[in-house]
């Protein structure tokens, strides 16, 4: 996509919440240069999932560095730090997650480098946020989730917190900082200053529970109660959830109990159609539905449900998703090949009049782009 060309990012972050946002801003057009340390860069690079290596460099560094440019510089070197504000006088976004205060350490917080250039967008992800007694918490996706009480949601009623098994709170946090910068780039085009974004782990992995603590909120402060079987929303009632079919799952949301009791061959659930019931007796309703399901396979299910106008789908793995026409048709996974081997991975999910660009470099080798950004600066390149 070319909505950003123009645009200049400087990615000082690490790990995933801050890259992830600088990718999406690569996606959409921007130039992305990651500022890495001399000879070790992003950590990510050395964080390896499953032994998946491409190169020298982890997998997961690839997944969230494609369509990047990588300079290595010690920002604690003055030559390299004159670099480094050289190349912030000539940047529209700098995109940072270091712990709260290593940026002053290095004077290369906002309020120091906004001097050098009032029309900066700094884009800052931290743990816990402005919170004193947080700060020196290790801000780590699976910690944030414990924290913001998103995993209180997860399982039925006697099962421990569970937690997303994924990086949820380094994902949204990407997103949230993304917002934030493209509001303050509107905002430039009117006034053409700058400005701080600041996001953090807790803060969206509390925004993403906003439904549920809304209701919290506004019931006295009483705590939901998880169904014990089947839970897949504390504050929605039965039928809602997962359940097992003859060869598979089904998941079957929000509607009318007497109209899922006539699909299914289940009249006796037109007794719970009065909203109460039908929350109240949800473990009750939803042991039914369960003790009925099993008798045909999913898509036996899915099609009599679907053919009835009921909101139901089927449960599929990855093997099973990517079989799907409808997932073949979102052309949505892409081939990267890089000087020391190809990366099979997902694009952007962003379609503007109809289409994205299907096309993506892989992600950098460490200092790649060293020789050419200092050229483009004026200075000399590696000696």
């Amino acid at each position: 996509m070319t909505l950003l060309n123009g645009i200049t990012v400087l990615d000082f972050s690490q790990f995933l919440a801050g890259p992830s946002c600088a990718l999406r801003l690569a996606d959409l057009g921007a130039r992305v240069i990651k500022i890495e340390r001399p000879a070790v860069g992003d950590s990510s690079r050395h964080l390896v999932l499953k032994k998946q290596k491409v190169g020298s460099d982890s997998l997961l560094f690839h997944t969230i560095n494609r369509n990047k440019e990588s300079i290595a510089l010690n920002l604690k070197d003055p030559k390299d730090k004159e670099t480094t504000l050289e190349l912030i006088k000539k940047a529209d976004v700098l995109i940072e997650n270091n712990r709260p205060g290593v940026m002053k350490k290095l004077g290369l917080d906002y309020d120091t480098v906004k001097q050098l250039n009032p029309k900066l967008i700094y884009g800052t992800v931290t743990g816990y946020g402005i919170s004193a007694s947080l700060a020196a918490k290790p801000g780590q996706d699976l910690l944030a989730q414990s924290l913001s009480g998103l995993t209180f949601l997860n399982g039925n009623a006697d099962q421990p917190p569970t937690p997303f098994a994924l990086s949820v709170a380094d994902s949204f946090a990407g997103i949230h900082l993304a917002e934030g910068i493209l509001s303050c780039l509107i905002r430039r085009n009117k006034t053409n200053t700058g400005g701080l974004v600041e996001v953090s782990l807790l803060e969206s992995a509390i925004s993403l529970q906003f439904e549920v603590l809304t209701s919290y909120f506004n019931d006295g402060q009483k705590l939901p109660e998880r169904s014990n079987f089947n839970n897949a929303h504390a504050y929605l009632a039965a039928p809602y959830g997962i359940y097992q079919t003859k060869d598979g799952y089904l998941s079957i949301a929000m509607g009318s109990l007497n109209l899922l009791g006539q699909l299914i061959g289940l009249p006796q659930l037109s007794e719970y159609e009065k909203e109460t019931l039908a929350f109240t007796s949800r473990d009750e309703i939803k042991q039914q539905i369960a003790e009925k399901l099993v008798s045909k396979t999913t898509d036996e299910w899915a099609a009599i449900l679907l053919s009835g106008g009921y909101w139901a789908a089927p449960v599929y793995n990855w093997q099973e998703l990517i079989k799907q026409a409808g997932f073949k048709a979102l052309n949505f996974d892409i081939q990267l090949t890089t000087p020391e081997g190809s990366v099979h991975t997902t694009g952007c999910p962003i379609r503007v009049n109809g289409s994205r660009n299907p096309a993506a470099k892989p992600a950098p080798l460490l200092d790649q782009d060293h020789d050419k950004i200092m050229n483009e600066l004026g200075g000399s390149t590696n000696e």
